[in-house]
Order: structure tokens, then C-alpha cells, then sequence
């Protein structure tokens, strides 16, 4: 909408701006062989080559700024950009025929006015200077005529679509509609009938049933797209067992981690900060008799208590206050003492014994590390000799007797997530992997290889029903019994209907309330909220669930609150929204009528050439 009211200007105005000031070059010299002038007409108005070549430049331009990389013409064709610089270009065209078409046109006052607004033209004070308008004009090849002409056409055209679009507003009936569709609130009652409250039996299915089930509900046990992978793959933890660990490496590993295995006493501290000592002395003997405690000290700075929350911290940490906080007891608030914000108040939450780890405790710990460290780096040493022997014709099957590599085979489907399917490189692969595609070496997310060899691909298709008789049977049972407890439900929402109590009829309900359409309930279906919104006030009713019933009965209903801050904001957002829909089918409709009546003329050959020069 905003590009068809825009018109033509625009991108001359553009064009100029960027000719004169950035240095893209002239946009009104472009060179078309073979002498077109016109890619096409709408009525009496023809469309020049030069007014498209500048719309599209204009929109590569656009496009580079919002995406940070230049578009090429080629790529604006595939993405249908150069289409929709042509509809624009039509459009224009459109308006500005039906505007000569009725006589509607603007003054020179007019024409001044939006040549003043242009700040390509201003002087150094701000206004109007007719030195610096030729000067642009020249830069982007154009005469005063040509240009002050485009400036009358295209004030004309946006008076006429204006005329259509201006204005536009929706009855209050139609806004408070919605609002009241999207703003009532419900609350209600329900209640669960689980399959211990069944008081029938049910059927013992016959295998016809059961194959007719089956049948009726294939969709339930059609399995998807599957391949079948054979793969190689040899992961850290496999080789472990052959990695050996000198003592002098773990005697190195132990000392390099010595703080992690040695932490000194740490204290949970939260700390309060005052601009002056008497300040903080203030507060602190506040605390001290119990007038106030640190929260409301907190509360009354205008912080929260995760704003002065300091964590774990150590002597090191705390520097000229450590000594009185690590001499108080959990709970003590204790300063002022400083801090490298001023003098501050801290509060003790906690204590943290220090820890010393021995080396002899440490040991399996470490060794575990660089065992698996060590088999990594293993890993990655055989990980080059064993691609080439793939690239030399080797099989995956000789690779898992070659080496420590282990074979195995998958079922793959892009569900399947269990055992190397775990790991997301194999399942990019093992996506991507087609027939005839060579096995090569790849890496795993922890230092492991894999490589894969697609042998079959088996389109979707229904499981056997042998192979899935017993989930057959369990569905069957589960869809009978929800069938049985519907019954029971509905019986039971007829007497609460009539006046009876949940209670009555043996049953633990939870209430709601102040639920809207677009409300989610954990553990409840979204079928109940439908039904809620579609039940009277003191009605119940019977709602499936799985395997499962569900007794609701609908307590009130609270309409919209239309003086609510937040409604009338949604309404005035759905009444801007829906007027500026409005006024796009009004514009769409009114370039639709003049391109119909007025006729449209394309010559491809025209536009190709426009583009193949712009290439």
C-alpha cells in the first residue's frame, strides 16, 4: 500500500540523493540497447525504461541496506523482486492515467512546497537553493522540467488514492465484537473419570475386530521414510580400557587443577552499599535493634535482594572486609566495612567448609580425564589413515575388522534419536546420505568418528499388523473404554445440569476461573475450554479426553471490562489494523478497476532488456 501511494518520486528522489551524495552513479543515464524507451503503457500512459531501471536500482539498493549484501539482478529475478518492481511501476502508471483521465492535477504551489521538503536542495541556512537543486538534477541526468513534472504527477496520484483510502473507519460494533470474543473470561468446574471409575466391563475383541480397527486407523501405524544405514563409529569411551596413564601426568594434571581440588572456606554473602559511613552506620544500628531488617533496608534503597547478592566468595575476594564476615554467623549482618564501592553492609548466608582433596583421592578422578583426553587424541590420529583407506575402496565392514572401529546397523527415520542417533552429526548425515554416496570420516560431538553407507531406503508404508497387534489391541481397549466412560460422563453432567453437586456424584472437582479462549490448562484437553465457550451458565457437559471422561459445568461468565487500560489498547490496535486492511483492499480494488478499464501493455522483450543491461 505504502509503495503505491509512494509513486515514482520516490526512487527519482532516491536516486538523486544517492547519485549526489554517496556516488552509485548517474540512474538516469542508463544505456539500453536497441533504442527502447518503453517497457509497456496502462491507458494513454506509457511506462519508460528509465522510470523501471530506477525503481529496481532503488529496491536492489533497499535490499542491500536491510541484508548487508549486494543482490545481483539474477537473484532478484529468482526471488520474484523484479516482478514486484514491475506491479509497482503498473501501479503507478494506473494512477497516474486515471488522474489525467478525470482532469486532476496540482499548482506550481504545490510542486514548491514538495520541492522545499527535499533536503538534497537546502543551503547551508535550511532553505530552498536553486544552485543546489540544479546541481542534483544535473548529477543524476535530469532537466527542472522533467523533474518538477514527475513532483506535479505524483502529488496528483497521491490525492487520488488518498481520496479512497483517507478516513477509513470501522463501526464500533464490529471492534467491540471481537474484543468481546477475545476478552470474556469463564470459570467453571471439572472433574476427571479415569478408567478405575468404569462400572462395565468391557469386550474381549475378536481378531476381525481387531484387523478392521486396525484398518480404519492405518495412519496410526504407517511408519515414515526409513533408511537403512550400515555405519562404523569409534568413540572415546571405547578404547579406554587401552589407554595407559603415567604417574607423572597425573602428579602434573593433579597440581595444575590444586585450586579446584583445594578451595579455601567461602562464605554466601549478599552486601549493601551507602554512599557515606555515617549512612551505613545509620542503617546498620537500625538493624541492630531490630527496627528494620536488611530486606527492608534493601526495599527502601530501591533495590531488590538479587541486586546485593555477591555468592560464594572468599577472603581473597572481600579484601579489608573479609575479617568481620568471615567472624560472623550465618544470619549476622555485620559493618560497615569497605568495599570498592564505599562503605557497605553484608549479610551472611551461609558457610562453606573448605575442601582439601589428597592426590590419592584425586587419582580416579584424574585419570579419568586424561584416559578419555588421551583416547581423543588417539582418535584423531587414526582418524586421517582410516578416511584414505575408505577413498582407497575399503568397506565399513573391513574397517570394524581392520581397527577399533565397532559396526553397526540403524533403522533411521528423522525421529530416531537412540544410541549414535543420539548424536546430531550422525543425524545430519544420516539425512542428508543418498544411494551410491561413498562412506567418509566424520567427527562426533565428543571426539569420536563415524562414517555410513546408506543400503536401503524404504519409502513410508504401514507396520504389518502382526508386527503391531498388541498396540492395536491396547487402542482398541483404550477407545472403548473412553467410550464406556463418555457414557458415565454424560449421565453424570445431566444430573449436575439438574441441580446435583460434584460431590454428590463421588467426584473430586477443581474450579476455574477468569479463563479466556486463549487460556492453556496443564493436563487438560483444549476441547474443554471449547466446550466451556460454547455452554450456558449452570450447564455440564460430557467432554472426551484420552483414554479418559471429563465432567466440566460452566459457573459464570464475566463479559469484557471495556474500560480496562489493556482492552482498550488491543482495540485500538484490532481498529487500526483492520481499517488499514480495509484501505488496502480499497486501493487494491481502485487499481484493479482502472487497470481493467484502462488496459495494461507489456512488452517482455523491453523488460528483459532492462534487466539484462542492469546485469
Amino acid at each position: 500500500m505504502a509503495r503505491g501511494k509512494a509513486g515514482i518520486t520516490k526512487y527519482i528522489v532516491w536516486a538523486i540523493l544517492i547519485a549526489s551524495f554517496v556516488g552509485f552513479g548517474a540512474f538516469g543515464t542508463v544505456n539500453f540497447s536497441g533504442g527502447v524507451g518503453n517497457i509497456g503503457s496502462v491507458g494513454d500512459t506509457t511506462i519508460s525504461t528509465s522510470d523501471y531501471a530506477r525503481a529496481l536500482q532503488s529496491e536492489l539498493r533497499a535490499q542491500q541496506a536491510q541484508t548487508g549484501r549486494a543482490i545481483t539482478v539474477e537473484q532478484a529475478r529468482q526471488s520474484g523482486l523484479t516482478d514486484q518492481v514491475l506491479a509497482q511501476v503498473v501501479t503507478n502508471a494506473a494512477l497516474e492515467d486515471e488522474t489525467t483521465r478525470i482532469g486532476l492535477s496540482v499548482g506550481d504551489e504545490r510542486v514548491a512546497e514538495d520541492l522545499s521538503n527535499v533536503e538534497a536542495f537546502n543551503g547551508p541556512d535550511g532553505n530552498f537553493d536553486r544552485s543546489a537543486y540544479a546541481y542534483a538534477l544535473q548529477n543524476a541526468g535530469l532537466n527542472e522540467g522533467e523533474f518538477e513534472e514527475n513532483l506535479r504527477r505524483d502529488a496528483a496520484r497521491s490525492i487520488l488514492s488518498a481520496a479512497v483510502i483517507s478516513g477509513t473507519t470501522l463501526p464500533d460494533a464490529y471492534v467491540d465484537t471481537l474484543l468481546e470474543y477475545i476478552g470474556e473470561s469463564r470459570a467453571f468446574t471439572w472433574a476427571t473419570l479415569e478408567r478405575d471409575a468404569l462400572n462395565t466391563g468391557l469386550p474381549v475383541p475378536s481378531e476381525d475386530e481387531l484387523q478392521a480397527w486396525y484398518d480404519d486407523n492405518i495412519d496410526l501405524f504407517t511408519l515414515p521414510e526409513t533408511k537403512v544405514i550400515t555405519f562404523a563409529w569409534l568413540t572415546p569411551d571405547m578404547i579406554v580400557d587401552t589407554v595407559e596413564v603415567e604417574e607423572d601426568a597425573l602428579r602434573a594434571a593433579y597440581d595444575e587443577r590444586a585450586e579446584e581440588f583445594n578451595l579455601p572456606e567461602r562464605r554466601l554473602i549478599e552486601r549493601l552499599v551507602f554512599s557515606t559511613e555515617a549512612e551505613a552506620q545509620a542503617a546498620a544500628e537500625r538493624i541492630a535493634s531490630g527496627e528494620a531488617d536488611f530486606e527492608t533496608v534493601v526495599d527502601e534503597r530501591g533495590l531488590a535482594l538479587i541486586d546485593t547478592d555477591m555468592g560464594d566468595v572468599t577472603r581473597d575476594t572481600l579484601g579489608d572486609a573479609a575479617e568481620p564476615v568471615f567472624s560472623a554467623e550465618v544470619g549476622d549482618v555485620v559493618g560497615p566495612a569497605p568495599s570498592s564501592f564505599g562503605p557497605a553492609l553484608y549479610r551472611v548466608n551461609g558457610v562453606l567448609p573448605a575442601q582439601e582433596t589428597p592426590y590419592e583421592e584425586a587419582v580416579p578422578d584424574l585419570r579419568d580425564a586424561l584416559v578419555l583426553d588421551r583416547a581423543r587424541r588417539v582418535i584423531e590420529g587414526m582418524a586421517s589413515s582410516i578416511d584414505d583407506e575408505l577413498a582407497g575402496g575399503a568397506t565399513l565392514e573391513e574397517l570394524a575388522q581392520d581397527t577399533d572401529m565397532e559396526l553397526g546397523q540403524i533403522d533411521w527415520t528423522a525421529s530416531t534419536d537412540t544410541g549414535i542417533a543420539g548424536y546430531q552429526s550422525f543425524r545430519e548425515a544420516a539425512s542428508a546420505v543418498a544411494e551410491g554416496d561413498y562412506p567418509a570420516i566424520a567427527e562426533l560431538g565428543d571426539g569420536g568418528i563415524f562414517a555410513l553407507r546408506l543400503d536401503e531406503l524404504r519409502a513410508p508404508a504401514p507396520a504389518p499388523f502382526e508386527d503391531v497387534r498388541d498396540r492395536v489391541e491396547q487402542l482398541w481397549e483404550q477407545e472403548q473404554a473412553t467410550d464406556a466412560l463418555l457414557t458415565q460422563a454424560e449421565e453424570i453432567a445431566t444430573r449436575i445440569s439438574e441441580d446435583q453437586s460434584f460431590g454428590e456424584n463421588g467426584l473430586d472437582a477443581s474450579a476455574e476461573s477468569g479463563l479466556t479462549r486463549e487460556s492453556r490448562i496443564q493436563g487438560l484437553p483444549a476441547a474443554v475450554l471449547e466446550a466451556v465457550f460454547d455452554m450456558a451458565a449452570g450447564e455440564a457437559r460430557a467432554v472426551r479426553g484420552d483414554g479418559a471422561a471429563l465432567i466440566v459445568r460452566l459457573d459464570d461468565v464475566t463479559p469484557v471490562n471495556m474500560e480496562d487500560p489493556q482492552i482498550q489498547q488491543l482495540g485500538n490496535a484490532l481498529r487500526d489494523q483492520a481499517a488499514g486492511s480495509v484501505s488496502q483492499d480499497l486501493f487494491r480494488a481502485l487499481n484493479a478497476d482502472i487497470q481493467s478499464r484502462a488496459g495494461i501493455s507489456i512488452d517482455q522483450s523491453a523488460v528483459n532488456s532492462v534487466l539484462s543491461t542492469l546485469q
